[in-house]
């Protein structure tokens, strides 16, 4: 008797941990992000109302200022966040050779327009951002067609890129035209009086407001200026930039049941419509974004992306941010 009690306490036992295994999502998810606010308040509200027992905290920063919270979270025992999601493809290659992310594949993930390589699953693109330039049309008359027309004299002490020490989308871009221009691109736009601006929704609001001429611009942010009614278009040259921003999750994570949800929500149809509508590209390949952003299409910026490679970009961040840095100061 006392065998067969103890093989049904056992069996109860098995029952409690895989019903909790299966359990729905609850509870509080922490997610550190650099995408824009509107955007992810209507992912976060949408993502919620499917699972109503779910809270999500969110905390918004650019991607530098991210990893540096994370390092001294590491540094006091416990990284606070369950979610992380930026446009900084190099940091996730630092944290998944740190050990710090959970080995994840989103449900659907073999779907989705996915150009990092060498992830193994510890992270994968929940949008495809984009970066053009962002030009004021009260003062530039010709949208700039080419990279190189930011060397013209309408350009002249009138172009910015954001800081690369705190803006994952800017260190994404230079590195990216430094690969398809080489080192002296940047040489040529200081000559013309190029020089580092502060965030990249700062950058923006620059050009907007008319202080500026030009910018090197993320997508969304641009649009949402040009919505408002500010003056202020976004060119896209032929050699495109094209920055997959990854989500994943972090190995300590307290709710990695949750934690998975959302990973797999972010690369759903419903959420991905949700990003297509904010002016950025969705990682499904057959949605598209509405046509008043005048975006090209996920196939056509594959395309037209200048390549590089995602797993060396780790061990080049630091240089090409040093590099970029002494250029724009001198």
């Amino acid at each position: 008797m006392r065998k067969f009690i103890l093989f049904l306490i056992t069996v109860m036992l098995l029952l409690l941990v895989a019903c909790n295994g299966s359990s729905k999502p609850s509870g509080t998810l922490v997610l550190y992000t650099s995408m824009k606010d509107s955007m992810i308040t209507t992912l976060v509200e949408d993502f919620m109302s499917k699972n109503p027992g779910v809270t999500v905290e969110v905390n918004t920063a650019g991607a530098g200022t991210l990893m540096r919270q994370i390092e001294e979270e590491r540094a006091s025992g416990a990284i606070l966040a369950d979610v992380i999601w930026t446009s900084e493809i190099p940091d996730f290659y630092y944290m998944k050779n740190e050990g710090l992310l959970l080995q994840y594949a989103p449900a659907g993930v073999e779907r989705i327009m996915n150009p990092l390589d060498g992830t193994d699953d510890y992270f994968s693109p929940a949008r495809l951002g984009t970066m053009g330039i962002a030009y004021n049309t009260d003062l530039i008359e010709t949208p700039p067609i080419s990279w190189n027309d930011l060397k013209k004299p309408e350009y002249k002490d009138s172009f910015t890129i954001a800081d690369p020490t705190t803006s994952g989308t800017a260190m994404m871009g230079i590195m990216i035209l430094k690969e398809a221009f080489g080192e002296q691109f940047f040489h040529d736009l200081r000559a013309n009086g190029a020089f580092i601006g502060q965030g990249s929704t700062q950058v923006i609001n620059a050009v907007a407001d008319g202080e500026i001429a030009a910018c090197l611009a993320v997508d969304y942010i641009t649009f949402d200026k040009a919505d408002s009614g500010f003056p202020i278009a976004l060119a896209y040259p032929l050699e495109m930039i094209v920055i997959p921003s990854p989500v994943a999750i972090f190995k300590g994570s307290t709710n990695i049941n949750t934690a998975k949800a959302f990973a797999d929500y972010l690369i759903t149809f419903d959420a991905q419509q949700i990003i297509a509508a904010n002016g950025t590209l969705p990682v499904l390949g057959g949605m598209a974004v509405p046509d008043m952003f005048n975006i090209p299409t996920v196939t056509e910026a594959m395309v037209r992306a200048v390549v590089i490679s995602t797993v060396d970009s780790v061990s080049h961040k630091d240089d090409i941010i040093r590099l970029f840095v002494d250029i724009m100061q001198d």
